[in-house]
């Protein structure tokens, strides 16, 4: 029998630790499906490493939005037993891997946006959610790192490896927008000191990527208006075909745990 599906928070608190959850935990999905298929075993072993990141963010997120809630849920039901439109990441983390150019200009553009986040929500007056920033802060500026090193790699190598990196980030551009909407969830949870508001970040994160590009002898696009509506539940179609995947057991199987 399918399980009952949660209700979204009512509490900002939780649902602003929900969102932010939801977006490591697509990545981490994203990431994972590169097991066995990496370019290197090295690599294959650093990409599942950067997966398992990016879900143990998301259960220390997700552990303390249940918490402030009041204990009625865990983050089982909060991964595996919400619906589509429920979840709030950002349009750019669900969408395909493609080619490893791809994946490595995909988590660029994320850990440029993520690093300066947790590093600010260090302070955040919630002492457990300031701890799981303090953590997570160091893992995304790891993950900056190596995913800046591969883009300056592919861009700065052969014709083939530029022309893709060019190519992803061209495509993927359009969705830089989003990550900088600060919406009233963002502006409440950042007023009263809980949170942080987005549109703080995006000198931060230009700083980061523009170091790279030159490096990587890359193009920054144009801005664009950009796509969007992940993060208030609209989504593309690629966040259907993951969570098939991801819930299959949990809804087989209810009672599993992680």
């Amino acid at each position: 029998m399918t399980p009952a599906l949660p209700p979204a928070s009512s509490d900002p608190r939780a649902a602003w630790l929900m969102r932010l959850g939801d977006a490591t935990l697509i990545l981490g999905c994203r990431m994972t499906e590169w097991l066995s298929r990496a370019p290197t075993l090295e690599e294959d072993i650093a990409l599942a490493n950067l997966g398992l990141d990016l879900i143990g963010q998301t259960r220390a997120l997700y552990a303390r939005a249940c918490e402030i809630e009041g204990g009625t849920r865990d983050e089982t039901a909060l991964a595996f037993r919400r619906a589509e439109p429920d979840y709030r990441n950002p349009l750019i983390v669900e969408q395909p891997n493609g080619n490893f150019a791809d994946t490595m200009v995909r988590h660029l553009l994320f850990a440029a946006w993520a690093t300066p986040l947790y590093e600010r929500l260090v302070a955040s007056s919630d002492m457990e959610t300031a701890g799981v920033a303090t953590r997570s802060a160091r893992e995304m500026a790891y993950h900056l790192r190596h995913a800046g090193e591969w883009t300056i790699r592919l861009g700065d190598g052969t014709a083939e490896s530029h022309a893709k990196a060019q190519d992803a980030l061209y495509d993927l551009w359009p969705y830089v927008p989003e990550l900088f909407e600060a919406d009233d969830l963002d502006r409440e949870a950042a007023a009263s000191g809980f949170g942080v508001d987005p549109s703080t970040l995006r000198a931060d994160f230009d700083a980061a990527v523009d170091a790279v590009l030159a490096r990587a002898t890359l193009k920054k696009p144009a801005e664009l208006r950009g796509q969007r509506g992940g993060r208030s539940g609209r989504h593309s179609e690629h966040l259907g075909h993951i969570l098939a995947e991801l819930q299959f057991l949990q809804r087989a199987y209810p009672d599993a745990r992680w």
